[in-house]
Formats: C-alpha cells, sequence, structure tokens
C-alpha cells in the first residue's frame, strides 16, 4: 500500500461513516439540538466531559457555544463549560479521589436541575463519564452520550445516545465533532434564527 492509498482509504471510510451518520442518526441529532436549545433558553448551562481526543472535543464544542460557532453570527455568548479544562481540578481530584470522579465531581459542584451534561466516550466505557452521567442523574440534569461501536456500558445510561455505527476511534471522533457541529448550527438557528 503507498501513502495516495493509505489518505486515500481514510477519506473513504469518513464519508462511508457520515453517511451511516446521516441514514441512521438524522432524528436523534435534531432531538439533541432541540434538548440543547431548550436548555439555553431557559437560562440553563451545558456541561461537557470526555477523556484524550474527546476531551478536545468537549472543550471545541463549548468553545463554539460561548464564542459562536459561524462567523458572523454575531449574539450574545451561551453559557457551555468543557469539564476537562481546569488541570488543577483534575489532577486535584484524580490525586485525592481517583480519575474515575474528575467530572461527576465538577457535575456536583457546577450542575443544576434543568442543566444538560453532553458525554463523550468513544468506547462508551469510560469510567468517568458513566460517574459523571450518573452524578447528573441525582442533580437532575438532562444527559445526552455521544458514542461509538455498540454504544458500551454508557448505552441507555442517558436521556439520549448518539452512537456512531462504527468501532473505529478515528471514524467516531469525526463523526462526534460533525454532530457536535450540527448542534450547535441547531441552537443558533433555534435562539437566534441564524442560518
Amino acid at each position: 500500500m503507498n501513502l495516495k492509498e493509505i489518505a486515500s482509504k481514510q477519506i473513504q471510510d469518513s464519508i462511508e461513516t457520515k453517511k451511516a451518520v446521516l441514514d441512521t442518526l438524522l432524528p436523534q441529532i435534531e432531538e439533541a439540538g432541540k434538548i440543547a436549545s431548550e436548555v439555553l433558553k431557559k437560562g440553563n448551562t451545558i456541561l461537557f466531559c470526555g477523556n484524550g481526543g474527546s476531551s478536545c472535543d468537549a472543550s471545541h464544542i463549548a468553545a463554539e457555544l460561548v464564542v459562536r460557532y459561524k462567523s458572523g453570527n454575531e449574539r450574545r455568548a451561551l453559557p457551555a463549560l468543557a469539564l476537562n479544562a481546569d488541570s488543577a481540578v483534575l489532577t486535584a481530584c484524580s490525586n485525592d479521589y481517583g480519575y474515575e470522579f474528575v467530572f461527576s465531581r465538577q457535575v456536583e459542584a457546577f450542575g443544576k436541575p434543568g442543566d444538560l451534561l453532553v458525554g463523550l466516550s468513544t468506547s462508551g466505557n469510560s469510567k468517568n463519564v458513566i460517574a459523571a452521567m450518573e452524578s447528573a442523574k441525582k442533580v437532575g440534569m438532562k444527559t445526552i452520550s455521544f458514542l461509538g461501536g455498540d454504544g458500551g456500558k454508557m448505552k441507555g445510561m442517558a436521556d439520549l445516545d448518539l452512537i456512531i455505527p462504527r468501532k473505529e476511534t478515528a471514524r467516531i471522533q469525526e463523526s462526534h465533532i460533525l454532530v457536535g457541529h450540527i448542534l450547535c448550527s441547531i441552537v443558533e438557528y433555534e435562539l437566534f434564527q441564524l442560518g
């Protein structure tokens, strides 16, 4: 296999994954956008969490809501937080309680009834995201999960699951950020009539 074939195969796999998302997840994506929009319309906050590449996706989506998604869409900032962004909290909690509690502890601190937790886990088996989902339910938050493959242990834990029907982490993450972008686009349309 040469370099062109390596690149071509990954692009084709990405296209096929996104086609599968289009064919199977459109109603769930629309529902996720509606849930997020309603939470924000009521003045509540969206919390995001994930590990590794999913932590970057969590930060990316939160930033799109705080700043803006589409260039030229001038609007007020929206309350969204990535729970993986505070290194002092992450390291203190990991040291004092264990890494599986780094997000659930923050959900206890910041989450309020009516807020939304979006948990990202390509495998669906991230212990700290699972713990955050459990804490969110106790607080009275709404929950959405961005998953992959068969959904792992998290499947069915959230109010709404968005499961990318693939096993390869890279394809799942590419689709998670696509779904996150669509969610932001729906929010900007629903709240501000911006296209």
